[in-house]
């Protein structure tokens, strides 16, 4: 069975990271603030990165934090309209897994179970998502672990701000932090610690019947929640303004035919919505909601906005052999996590019955699809062609996500189809340094030695000359090869080229290369 992993996603200013994205006119250098009245007096409710600097913490009266630092920037906390971005920034996070939820009030759980193939791996699903929020302007740290209480400590009381521990290993990862990470009240914090009770080792050490009859229930189970012993639900948001479609089972269901049933009900259902609203979509997920309270997730991403039954149907179909039913299935749904505006004239269709020249695109895209979803979405690539004169610089490697640059080289003007001399099948990147005998300096090549064997060069087409790139940076402003279709005595044919025109010195240091076999 595989193993579960909850990402914690802590955004330790994010009350004072959001009121400053509120208000990118005013500078503050001094400190920021924001105050709460907790019924009697006014405290501070958040704090920037400079006030906690100046020793200012959350919980203290603002008299109090006054007093410290009399220049601090003081504002009123909004923690309703905070709440709502959190939900926000909860729906973003959807791209990265179809299970997420809240952790108030500055931070998120998302279920990366089964996700982290789709970004490369776990370290790099991590940099990712690192990477794009500090974009966004938040501070933010982040811990994956097998259980959301293990991942919330090391989140919150971890030495790095990015964090992975090992499945299996949240008991070492846990033993040297203070039990406040254990998500238990102030008070009982303050009463273990003057027990000597100051980390989760310590607490792992002591007998647990008399902590139990002093403080209750409340330390153990956290504590067994955090190392996995019981298991703790999460209450997953639901993505808002969502296209979904559900069915709910009198009795649980568990074989192949069954959920295939289901999922031919489900996925007209959604494809009307996105075709009601002009919408493809890119990612959809199945839910399976078990019997035994936990969900069973499939993820199908595509290459372009589709809202075609009878492919989404098909991906989906091909990943139920992925599903563990466990004890049954109770429930199924269907989500469109991510949709875009759909193109007319550009909906893929069957594999199967499009037919003719017009169809061709629709079937590669589906054919994509059906690869990437299948031996995972960074082992599917384009080949793009590249506006570039050197031939082994004329096409680059695109992922199918990328959007394409349009800089073809027939397009930008580099040369007509009809006046391209002819090209090699093989093409040497790099190209091959090779001896070369000619009769002049800037004449036809004659013989050159390649792989130890002399070549006698019976006939010679050229030269084709072409000239470095003069719009890009890379120093080939005015650089030159000179190339040539060299046919030998045996009758194979070469692809040799000199660089620079055999001149001048700045051209080229008249070094021969071959590029080619025909």
């Amino acid at each position: 069975m595989t193993t579960r992993r909850f990402l914690s996603v802590w955004l330790p200013l994010w009350r004072t990271d959001l009121w400053r994205r509120r208000h990118p006119d005013i500078c503050i250098s001094s400190g920021l603030v924001l105050q709460a009245h907790d019924g009697r007096k006014p405290v501070v409710l958040a704090t920037d990165a400079t006030a906690q600097g100046r020793g200012i913490r959350a919980g203290m009266t603002l008299a109090h934090a006054q007093s410290l630092a009399p220049d601090l920037q003081v504002a009123p906390a909004t923690p309703d309209r905070d709440d709502e971005a959190l939900l926000r920034f909860a729906d973003w996070c959807f791209g990265f897994s179809p299970i997420v939820a809240p952790d108030r009030p500055d931070g998120l759980w998302i279920d990366t179970t089964g996700c982290d193939h789709l970004q490369g791996g776990e370290a790099p699903m991590l940099e990712a998502l690192r990477g794009q929020i500090a974009e966004r302007g938040y501070a933010v740290r982040l811990a994956l672990a097998d259980t959301p209480g293990a991942a919330q400590a090391v989140a919150r009381f971890g030495r790095d701000a990015v964090s992975i521990v090992p499945p299996g290993d949240q008991r070492n990862a846990l033993r040297l932090l203070p039990i406040a990470a254990l998500r238990i009240e102030t008070t009982m914090v303050a009463d273990l610690r003057r027990l000597g009770l100051r980390t989760i080792d310590a607490l792992l050490e002591a007998p647990r019947a008399p902590l139990v009859r002093r403080f209750g229930t409340e330390v153990m189970t956290r504590l067994d929640q955090a190392l996995g012993h019981l298991r703790e639900p999460l209450q997953p948001l639901q993505p808002r303004d969502v296209i979904q479609a559900r069915r709910g089972f009198v009795e649980p269901i568990g074989t192949a035919e069954a959920i295939s049933t289901v999922i031919d009900t489900l996925t007209p259902e959604i494809c009307v919505a996105l075709s009601q609203r002009g919408l493809g979509a890119r990612w959809v997920d199945l839910h399976c909601h078990r019997v035994d309270d936990t969900v069973q997730i499939v993820r199908v991403g595509l290459a372009a906005p589709v809202n075609d039954v009878g492919h989404l149907a098909r991906l989906l179909h091909e990943r139920i052999e992925t599903i563990e039913p466990g004890f049954g299935i109770e429930a199924m749904r269907l989500f469109v996590t991510c949709a875009e505006r759909l193109n007319a004239g550009r909906q893929v269709a069957s594999l199967l019955t499009t037919t003719g020249s017009s169809s061709q695109d629709a079937d590669l895209a589906c054919l994509v699809d059906r690869l990437r979803n299948r031996v995972g979405p960074d082992k599917v690539v384009w080949l793009e062609p590249r506006a570039a004169h050197w031939p082994e610089h004329a096409q680059r490697i695109r992922r199918v996500e990328e959007r394409p640059t349009g800089a073809r080289g027939e397009e930008a003007g580099i040369f007509l189809a009809h006046e391209r001399p002819p090209r090699p099948v093989r093409l040497f990147s790099p190209p091959a340094p090779v001896s070369v005998t000619s009769l002049l300096p800037d004449g036809a090549p004659m013989q050159f030695v390649w792989q130890g064997r002399p070549r006698r060069i019976r006939a010679a087409d050229g030269p084709e000359r072409l000239h470095g790139d003069w719009w890009g940076e890379d120093g080939k402003l005015g650089a030159v090869r000179d190339y040539w279709v060299a046919e030998d005595e045996l009758g194979e044919r070469f692809w040799l080229f000199r660089r620079g025109d055999g001149v001048h010195d700045w051209s080229g240091d008249r070094a021969w290369f071959l590029h080619g076999l025909f």
